[in-house]
């Protein structure tokens, strides 16, 4: 039967999926500047053995909304925000076999400064980074940057190709195996005839250098991707180990699972699907928990959130108004809006934001969310799950304390952590990409 893998899916700030649940009086989410929160959380997490700790971010402030930004930042929604880089040594420092996937949008970076802080966590953590490889959907963000909107949705992904291509060869080409000599007799650190520059001429990249890291235990970090349209998916499906969906229906979910893997071929993908679970020693207590959890819910914060994933506004909609059914943000956000409901409307919308999020909760006893996410395993072709945050931290004390032991019982979670790096952990293979994967072509 097949492990159940757990990444906890959280931000660095304050209102992350869940809008409003920080101003439930044991929520610690207002503790999000202090770095015992993040090592508390890393040892929980690792406590609980969950492969990794799936960080979010965004590089601009959700302002289509009523065209303002008052309201996100009036609510915390996804603003104040810190850089998620720079929290992943202090939590490597505090574990041993906990993952870290970092989401770093490759739109505003040279592929020479991205792909060394990668390397620099790499060998920092030995081995336990991954990448969300992001190409943004924020106008703001394009602003922040001096620019007037962001590229075309298709042709920010044909950017990423690029990028990519030139970021596996600053990873996996630039430095042999065998060029670190570390020579104290000679006086040799490295053999120069075993650096190559990285020379690159391309449409959106120019690049004459070699890697400024040496090689790192992974080389390329663990490569995420959430993007579920079309283009996304054909993304996905050259350069992505690990997939991140969007619920839904299950049939819609089993269907994007299906074609992303055949898409993908002989090489392997771990699919993980996003969930809110609020659990209880009964159904009664689970219940009585989601009534609590439920008055704090923000509404406007959630259409703050809602209208800039989706790509328009929500204020200028009326509430039996049908939506639009395409954007140049996140498609596979619209895609699953309209998946969900037979006409996709703001009414319909506000009716699934049940946590003020269009995510609604898996809501039950330990045994009932146990078994309902064995059936999305089973029936949905699912390895795992990307748990976002209600209550913190007691949301994940309680999938550590009830759920895991609950679904060990059922022989579907490990008891130990596999040895290596996070790849290894995830595949069981090596701790570099190999062959079929476009970086093992160019790896030496």
């Amino acid at each position: 039967m097949r492990e159940i893998r757990l990444n906890a899916f959280d931000m660095a700030c304050i209102g992350h999926i869940q809008q409003g649940m920080w101003t439930h009086p044991r929520d610690h989410s207002l503790d999000y500047l202090s770095l015992d929160h993040w090592t508390g959380l890393a040892k929980l997490l690792e406590r609980g053995l969950f492969d990794g700790l799936f960080l979010a971010d965004v590089l601009g402030v959700y302002d289509v909304h009523g065209g303002s930004q008052d309201a996100a930042i009036r609510h915390a929604v996804q603003v104040p925000l810190l850089d998620p880089m720079l929290l992943v040594p202090a939590m490597a420092a505090v574990t041993q076999h906990l993952g870290f996937g970092v989401t770093v949008n490759l739109a505003w970076e040279p592929p020479a400064l991205l792909a060394r802080r990668f390397s620099t966590l790499d060998h920092l953590t030995r081995g336990r980074i991954g990448w969300n490889i992001v190409t943004g959907y924020l106008d703001s963000a394009a602003r922040a940057m001096g620019l007037d909107r962001q590229m075309a949705h298709d042709d920010r992904y044909d950017m990423a190709d690029e990028f990519m291509e030139v970021a596996y060869r600053l990873w996996e080409e630039s430095w042999a195996a065998n060029a670190v000599k570390r020579d104290r007799a000679t006086g040799t650190y490295a053999d120069p005839a075993r650096v190559a520059r990285i020379r690159h001429e391309g449409r959106q990249y120019r690049l004459d250098a070699p890697h400024l890291v040496e090689p790192s235990p992974q080389r390329t970090p663990v490569l995420y991707q959430a993007g579920a349209s079309d283009r996304g998916r054909a993304f996905a499906a050259r350069h992505a180990e690990c997939v991140f969906i969007n619920g839904g229906p299950k049939p819609h979910v089993a269907g994007l699972v299906k074609d992303l893997r055949a898409r993908a071929g002989t090489r392997p993908i771990r699919a993980f699907m996003g969930a809110t679970l609020i659990l209880g020693r009964t159904a009664k207590e689970a219940q009585d928990k989601l009534e609590d959890y439920r008055r704090h819910r923000n509404v406007e914060a959630a259409l703050v959130h809602a209208s800039a994933s989706l790509g328009f506004d929500l204020a200028a909609y009326g509430m039996d108004d049908e939506l639009p059914g395409t954007s140049e943000a996140i498609r596979s956000n619209v895609e699953a809006l309209r998946a969900a409901a037979p006409r996709a409307t703001k009414r319909a919308l506000i009716d699934r934001l049940v946590l003020g999020s269009r995510q609604p909760p898996i809501v039950g006893s330990v045994d009932e969310v146990a078994e309902a996410l064995i059936a999305w395993t089973d029936e949905a072709d699912i390895d795992g799950f990307n748990l976002s945050r209600t209550i913190v931290p007691e949301c994940l004390e309680d999938v550590v304390e009830l759920l895991v032991p609950a679904l060990q019982e059922r022989g579907r979670y490990k008891r130990a952590y596999a040895p290596g790096t996070y790849r290894e952990k995830l595949f069981g293979a090596g701790p570099r990409l190999a062959a079929p994967h476009p970086a093992a072509a160019v790896a030496r």
